[in-house]
């Protein structure tokens, strides 16, 4: 039996986990169970090694139908008694009374996701909204059943976009789209999505999970684990950062250490013309970045 209430979680023989958002009467509405849930699986259960990539998807007609609204107080969990400023936020950060009563929940689960070393899809199956648009920003591609509705909706709540998506948003659609989809507020169809370079593909419903699962199969079947977890740093660190120099300094770094370890094996498996055998693990990564 899972352990948790919310999410489903299974891995396959070549290491590809499937996580399913599973309140399907809820639509897969979001909540703080959940938020707890998804951060505990992207902190210690995907970090296994067994684990190669991860495949996100809902159960039943939706995606994830954004905050569940119904619940009593401040429905984001927050504590209204504080008055944080930014200053204090910093300064607090790990603070239980700050991580849980000011930071932003959705944000908490975004940053684990991008710091997992691994690829993570998302299988977009159904409406898409608030946290449940924001969380698939963090995640490295995102595949779409024609039948998804995505929306940036928080400007009808009188809210702002969370979990990190003003970092993550523009990178993905360019500045201009971003704030046309965030100013609008509407519901995306599927095609426009796809057409604003937010979603990788369409696939009929029936072929949506299976195609992502065949995808993040294709990417870790074969590969080092080392090598796509430094690939994955070195991609999202060095495209924001301000002189290819130091896109130099890691990259030389993630040379070095690759060469010496698995790139020995994948460099005698080309010539032996055979499938390597690589024995680097993701959770070993050496560190390139100063901090």
């Amino acid at each position: 039996m899972s352990r948790y209430e919310t999410l489903r979680w299974e891995v396959d023989a070549d290491g590809v986990a499937t996580l399913t958002l599973s309140r399907p009467d809820a639509l897969n509405a979001f909540d703080l169970t959940m938020a707890a849930e998804l951060l505990e699986v992207f902190s210690t259960d995907a970090h296994d090694d067994a684990v190669r990539a991860v495949v996100v998807t809902g159960a039943g007609r939706a995606f994830c139908a954004g905050m569940d609204l119904s619940a009593e107080g401040n429905v984001f969990g927050l504590d209204e008694s504080l008055e944080p400023t930014p200053e204090s936020l910093r300064e607090h950060l790990a603070d239980p009374a700050y991580a849980d009563g000011v930071r932003d929940t959705g944000g908490r689960v975004t940053l684990a996701i991008h710091a997992l070393p691994k690829p993570v899809l998302a299988a977009i199956n159904g409406p898409a909204v608030g946290i449940g648009a924001t969380m698939t920003l963090a995640m490295d591609l995102r595949l779409a059943s024609t039948r998804a509705r995505i929306g940036f909706v928080f400007g009808r709540l009188g809210i702002v976009p969370e979990a990190a998506s003003s970092w993550f948003l523009p990178r993905i659609v360019g500045i201009q789209q971003a704030l046309e989809w965030v100013y609008s507020a509407e519901v995306l169809s599927a095609e426009q999505a796809h057409a604003g370079r937010l979603v990788r593909s369409l696939h009929e419903p029936e072929d949506l999970l299976p195609a992502a699962q065949a995808l993040a199969r294709s990417f870790v079947v074969d590969r080092s684990p080392v090598a796509l977890g430094l690939a994955k740093q070195l991609l999202y660190r060095n495209g924001a950062a301000g002189d290819p120099l130091e896109a130099h300094l890691s990259d030389s770094l993630a040379m070095f250490w690759t060469s010496v370890r698995d790139g020995k094996e994948g460099v005698a498996a080309f010539r032996e013309k055979r499938a390597p055998r690589f024995t680097g693990r993701a959770s070993e990564l050496p560190r390139l970045f100063p901090g």
